[in-house]
């Protein structure tokens, strides 16, 4: 059958041919699509997920044509008589959505692919061939998606002002073959290539109008929740990239066995979004107490306000300054182990009785000394550069001393899951232990921590 549904309609067939042959051989015993697929082997379901494929894109590739000629009959020379208008929209995009039940980011690529892949007729009457032929041929075989006809036909069609035009069929060509049997991603990172390739002098002025685009907001919903939104330029995402998966990398290594690393004192079961919302949190606590730092972080101070009742006794809530959500008691704790923030703490009709008061908290020589100790965190082993310098026993509670006895190094996700899990942990000169709650360990036998965790664990391996 000849005819512009002839490939579709033979895709259709061969969608039939292999839904009925996935079934079993006495046929379905209900008569629901869902039923039918449950009753299929792993091969079928395969077999019948290939060919509704194929049939989509038999379909894109139709309905792009005929969004492209929705848009030809709206064109701006047609006025008020144009398709959309007379169909009462503003414009082709919008007419496309609503029958499309997208969106008008969708209906736009749909018309500019279909705009690129479409023959066309010359004032003479002529058939014009389309103007990208290579996408084209494939996308109406079904041999690339709508989406990678998009990637490349967008792509030339921004460089063809300035890029030689042999070049640019050669890298239709190429582009069009490797969509077709490559992963979209894979076909993406290739498009940008060639285009820096076919246009170099290009390259400056949109890494420029990336850069335009950067920007980072926040915002707290009403759940206490900060939400971070950030859209960065490849220059200034480059660094926030590789120092989070920097840190992802380090604590994945430590949790792995099969690496041969020392396993942490505590199981991290962190997933890995959790650990890249960690690691960027160790960063910024790493900026705001580094002295080196030519930035005014150095100077910003965390204030974290809460009521002397509520620090000795544990109950009740703070207020971190700059955040609408109030915290526990033992969050706030918590935050004023760490040097790096000032414990505002309020007595009576809210006087401030004790506000960063320099006994309080560990010298920088302390800190150095914990670190020779515990050689990081104590019971992961995270870098000291993003670790806090914690009280075992309260400053305040329980009127514990600002000393060598008294402190431990301990990275942000430890100090959490000690604290919620209720470890205990007991110094000696040159060790750290920490005893598991019941749940953890019945007996409660004392697991050693810091760094001679680690030079124990060399002992053993040359032995």
């Amino acid at each position: 059958m000849d005819g512009p549904l002839a490939t579709l309609e033979r895709e259709l067939a061969e969608l039939r041919d292999a839904w009925r042959g996935s079934l079993p051989a006495l046929g379905s015993i209900h008569g629901d699509a869902q039923a039918e697929l449950e009753q299929m082997s792993d091969a079928g379901v395969v077999r019948v997920a290939d060919a509704l494929a194929t049939v989509r894109r038999g379909v894109d590739a139709l309905l792009a044509r005929a969004a492209a000629e929705v848009a030809r009959r709206s064109g701006p020379e047609s006025g008020e008589l144009g398709l959309a208008k007379a169909q009462g929209f503003h414009s082709p995009a919008r007419l496309v959505a609503a029958s499309t039940g997208g969106s008008r980011a969708e209906a736009a690529r749909l018309i500019a692919v279909g705009a690129a892949t479409s023959a066309r007729s010359a004032f003479s009457g002529e058939r014009v061939p389309a103007r990208r032929p290579h996408v084209a041929s494939a996308l109406a075989g079904g041999a690339i998606s709508l989406d990678a006809a998009s990637a490349i036909t967008t792509m030339l069609d921004r460089v063809a002002v300035s890029a030689d035009p042999d070049l640019i069929a050669v890298a239709e060509a190429a582009l069009t073959e490797l969509g077709a049997r490559a992963p979209l991603e894979v076909l993406i990172r290739v498009v940008r290539e060639a285009e820096a390739r076919l246009d170099a002098d290009g390259v400056e002025p949109r890494e420029e109008h990336l850069r335009e685009q950067r920007s980072l907001t926040m915002h707290e919903d009403r759940h206490g929740v900060v939400h971070l939104r950030a859209r960065l330029d490849p220059e200034t995402a480059a660094p926030v990239k590789a120092a989070v998966e920097a840190l992802v990398g380090d604590a994945l290594r430590r949790r792995d066995p099969r690496t041969g690393e020392t396993r942490p004192v505590v199981d991290d079961r962190r997933s890995i979004p959790q650990l890249q919302a960690d690691a960027l949190a160790a960063i910024a606590r790493h900026s705001l107490g580094c002295e080196h730092t030519l930035t005014p972080l150095a100077k910003t101070t965390v204030v974290v306000r809460v009521e002397l009742d509520t620090l000795v006794t544990g109950l009740g809530d703070a207020r971190i300054d700059g955040l609408n959500q109030p915290i526990t008691a033992v969050t706030a704790r918590r935050l004023a182990a760490d040097a790096e923030l000032i414990p505002a703490v309020l007595g009576g009709p809210g006087l401030p009785l004790d506000l960063g008061r320099s006994a309080r908290l560990f010298t920088k020589a302390q800190r150095i000394a914990l670190g020779e100790r515990d050689g990081g965190c104590a019971a992961c082993g995270q870098n000291v550069g993003y670790v806090e310098a914690h009280h075992i026993r309260w400053w305040e509670h329980d009127a514990g001393p600002t000393d060598l006895s008294n402190g431990v190094l301990l990275c942000s996700f430890c100090h959490h899951l000690i604290h919620r899990e209720g470890w205990e942990i007991r110094t000696g000169p040159r060790e750290v232990w920490f005893v598991p709650p019941p749940h953890v360990d019945p007996d409660r036998v004392p697991r050693l921590g810091g760094r001679a965790r680690f030079e124990a664990r060399l002992a053993e391996d040359a032995a």
